[in-house]
């Protein structure tokens, strides 16, 4: 596992389309099936990385939260012959063990992970009502050598403030966790 940090993609960025499988259905799911007029919260995450695991019950808590507020979608873009974990069979067990129904979508090509500058597990986008990129980085402070237990304080106050017309705090900090699994060229 090599620590890596995102690269922070421009604010103000156009939701990035996508029409990628979904590994819960077995059916593709494209960008434009997402409800109009709601904020769209994508997560680049995988199976196996120890950051995005350490955040599994924020992860269902933001959907419980959240779920009827706002689009979900979560993506993983990693690289399926050296890491078969994160293939989509495994990654519709996961979905069914924590109980979450939105979409987890696998990039097969890795060209969404690269359109959207991802570069480690987890990643956060949250698009406004408008589709265009009001925060990216990280859920919170924590990681799983932390001593602390994940609360998403960073990642929840930028929700909160687009579903209330308030600003989203232009100061945010990268994510960090496990690089992509990319490709071998």
């Amino acid at each position: 596992m090599a620590l890596t940090y995102s690269s922070m993609l421009d604010l103000q960025t156009d939701l990035i389309e996508f029409d990628l499988l979904n590994s819960i259905t077995g059916e593709t799911f494209a960008s434009n099936s997402l409800e109009d007029n709601k904020p769209t919260l994508i997560m680049f995450i995988c199976n196996h990385c120890p950051y995005v695991i350490h955040y599994h019950g924020e992860i269902v808590r933001l959907s419980n939260d959240y779920n009827q507020k706002i689009n979900m979608v979560a993506i993983s873009s990693n690289d399926i012959i050296e890491y078969p974990q994160d293939n989509p069979e495994r990654m519709k067990e996961l979905w069914n063990s924590l109980n979450l129904s939105f979409p987890y979508l696998f990039d097969e090509t890795q060209e969404i992970a690269k359109k959207y500058k991802a570069e480690c597990t987890p990643e956060f986008y949250l698009f406004n009502q408008q589709n265009k990129l009001e925060y990216r980085g990280r859920m919170d402070e924590t990681s799983p050598s932390s001593d602390k237990k994940p609360s998403g304080k960073d990642l929840r106050l930028a929700i909160d403030n687009l579903l209330s017309n308030q600003p989203v705090c232009e100061e945010q900090l990268p994510s960090m966790g496990c690089n992509i699994k990319w490709k071998a060229n």
